[in-house]
């Protein structure tokens, strides 16, 4: 479901990030194949530094179809990034992704809490968030946090994933992907 990032898939997901209905809302926007190559190469040794978490989701296959990655970590926290091609929407697969890279954030990788900046007009991310039972909407509860984030401007919502209330989750309702559960933590 999820593996490392590799360069070897740069053309699968290029073609994917490109569509008009995921590009606006990735992070990380590249205006050529040449340009998200190096963006890969870039994301590969932010994540040897520390500085990020970034895994390549695959399909059943094992075909690339998009990617989750932790950005800005700093004191056992990050912020979420998840972008998936348009034909893989709407079929599951951001619960599954989500739900691994909960898994090793959470219990392999000693992150704490994850944070989600959706931007208000992007009606689909917030939907999919709001159906999670271990988000949080933190607008009011991260105060400060959130009037940086819109610093320019009322455009995103503040969402948190506490490990321990995804771990409440967990025990209560089972991992959603089926894999074996791993509360070493």
């Amino acid at each position: 479901m999820l593996k490392k990032r590799d360069v070897h898939d740069s053309h699968e997901l290029y073609d994917l990030i490109t569509h008009p209905d995921v590009f606006p809302f990735v992070r990380q926007k590249a205006a050529s194949y040449e340009e998200f190559l190096f963006m890969t190469k870039q994301t590969i040794e932010a994540e040897e530094r520390g500085e990020i978490i970034s895994r390549t989701i695959l399909d059943e296959w094992g075909s690339p179809i998009g990617t989750i990655s932790l950005f800005d970590v700093e004191g056992n926290a990050g912020f979420l990034g998840t972008w998936l091609g348009k034909p893989y929407h709407g079929k599951g697969y951001n619960s599954l992704a989500k739900d691994a890279f909960f898994q090793e954030l959470f219990y392999e990788l000693g992150i704490e809490t994850v944070f989600m900046r959706i931007r208000k007009v992007n009606i689909r991310s917030i939907k999919a968030a709001e159906k999670l039972p271990y988000v949080m909407k933190a607008n009011e509860s991260r105060k400060a946090l959130y009037e940086q984030l819109n610093a320019n401007g009322d455009i995103f919502d503040l969402y948190e994933i506490p490990k321990d209330l995804y771990t409440l989750n967990l025990l209560r309702n089972g991992s959603n992907s089926g894999e074996s559960q791993r509360l070493e933590a």
